[in-house]
């Protein structure tokens, strides 16, 4: 037992994290985030905990080599950018991924979005300056604004339950569009948008979703009643979200009627930062003690001893799919610092989901000012993370990366070239740079190529 594990004298609550070192957490004023904690107490939860449990079976497959987790979504949710449109839109863009990633590799593919939730982001510092003013940084809409002003950047409780009701809208045109026909397989052709129709990626997916077609019409000439089977028609779409905000995640966890078992009910699966992932930290010890399957990101500061303490840390009884290990190292650090991770939680016989976000270690300020990802910089990640887990016969059980549907020029290169000067045209993200549709499918692709090789 390590001196972050709860004890008899001291046990797991929901609360209990507020005895522990807490990182990144704003400086909230009082009494207004009470008053807000407390309404936040008694709304309805976002998700329920038979869905966590379903994505822990799910996870439980991919983590034996049966499965494969893409994970997307935008950097950071905008309150700005709310609209059924543009939900719809990167749906869209996930279950094109999703099928060019079953059909091309032959495994099931979860589907999980950073979506519904994902309003806030961790900052190395917590100031910034523009000539000469300093202000706190801007952490998020569910924190505070992106405007640079200073009533803007004051943290504002408010926000939080702003958060959970752009959630909640999110949430029901989710679950109407999975379930509500959207989702069928026989409307593969129409998740295609305009913009990427005629690229090379657009071209391509076309010719999956034709094969994909004259399949169920075989299908249904051999007297298969298609309509019947639910696993064409619908599909499970599961709801992710950094847990940086504590507050806000303890005012929305729950016990489970079935199990008495607590369970985040923000979002079906919650993941901890490569900044707060500290073993006796608060982020830590809230997650260790919540149903929902778990994640956790890993840069290249990661030692193999303080990923197997986090690994007991978070699944103490060893539940496979109820952790998932998400590499973000870099392309020049992924050959060098991954292996030793992967091997010391093999030789473990710990079960977990290894996946790669090939997005964040590859940031880098463009000439023009701006944050920006080459994206033969993302799938050189993608490539050697794949390398590595083969090279340890673990298999490679995952995707996350940052998207939209939107025909941003935020991420350069891809088959359809972003140019640098092209960033200007529409740089709309208010965090991290995005990889449009036409580049998200190209990586799906590729990402499809590699596993079966």
């Amino acid at each position: 037992m390590t001196a972050a594990d709860p004890t008899p004298e001291h046990p797991w609550s929901p609360a209990s994290w507020r005895t522990r070192p807490v990182a990144q957490h704003p400086d909230w004023p009082e009494p207004a985030l009470g008053e807000v904690l407390d309404e936040l107490r008694a709304v309805p939860p976002l998700v329920f905990a038979g869905e966590a449990r379903s994505l822990t079976e799910s996870l439980a497959l991919a983590s034996e080599g049966k499965a494969f987790v893409l994970q997307a979504g935008d950097c950071a949710e905008a309150f700005s950018a709310f609209s059924a449109n543009a939900i719809r839109d990167k749906l869209k863009v996930i279950l094109q991924m999703s099928v060019v990633l079953t059909y091309g590799a032959g495994v099931p593919t979860i589907k999980i979005g950073r979506i519904a939730g994902q309003f806030a982001k961790p900052r190395s510092s917590p100031t910034e300056s523009i000539d000469g003013i300093e202000l706190p940084s801007f952490r998020g809409d569910m924190v505070n604004d992106i405007a640079f002003e200073a009533a803007a950047r004051q943290a504002d409780p408010s926000r939080l339950l702003r958060g959970y009701h752009q959630s909640v809208s999110t949430l029901n045109l989710l679950r109407a569009f999975t379930k509500g026909g959207y989702a069928d397989l026989a409307q593969v052709h129409a998740w295609n948008q305009d913009f990427v129709t005629a690229s090379p990626e657009g071209r391509r997916y076309e010719s999956v979703a034709s094969e994909i077609e004259r399949a169920l019409r075989f299908m249904r000439a051999c007297g298969i009643d298609l309509d019947a089977e639910l696993q064409l028609r619908e599909v499970d779409f599961y709801t992710s979200h950094e847990a940086l905000l504590l507050d806000y995640e303890e005012a929305l966890t729950r016990q489970d009627t079935l199990t008495d078992d607590w369970y985040d009910c923000s979002a079906h699966l919650l993941w901890i930062g490569d900044r707060t992932r500290q073993l006796d930290g608060a982020h830590v010890e809230f997650l260790a003690g919540v149903g929902n399957p778990i994640g956790v990101k890993l840069g290249p500061s990661s030692h193999p001893d303080e990923v197997i303490a986090l690994c007991k840390r978070l699944n103490p009884d060893s539940q496979p799919g109820r952790l998932m290990l998400i590499s973000r190292m870099g392309k020049d650090l992924v050959a060098d610092r991954l292996p030793p991770l992967v091997e010391a939680v093999r030789d473990t016989g710990l079960p977990v989901v290894w996946a790669c976000d090939p997005m964040h270690g590859n940031t880098f300020t463009h000439s023009s000012g701006v944050k920006t990802r080459q994206f033969d910089d993302v799938m050189s990640e993608l490539r050697g993370f794949f390398e590595v887990c083969r090279a340890a016969d673990v298999w490679p059980g995952g995707v996350h990366v940052e998207l939209t549907g939107d025909n941003v020029t935020e991420c350069l290169g891809g088959t359809a070239e972003v140019l640098g000067t092209d960033l200007d045209q529409r740089y709309e993200t208010m965090c991290d740079p995005r990889l449009n549709a036409r580049q998200s499918l190209d990586l799906a692709f590729q990402t499809a190529e590699l596993l079966r090789g």
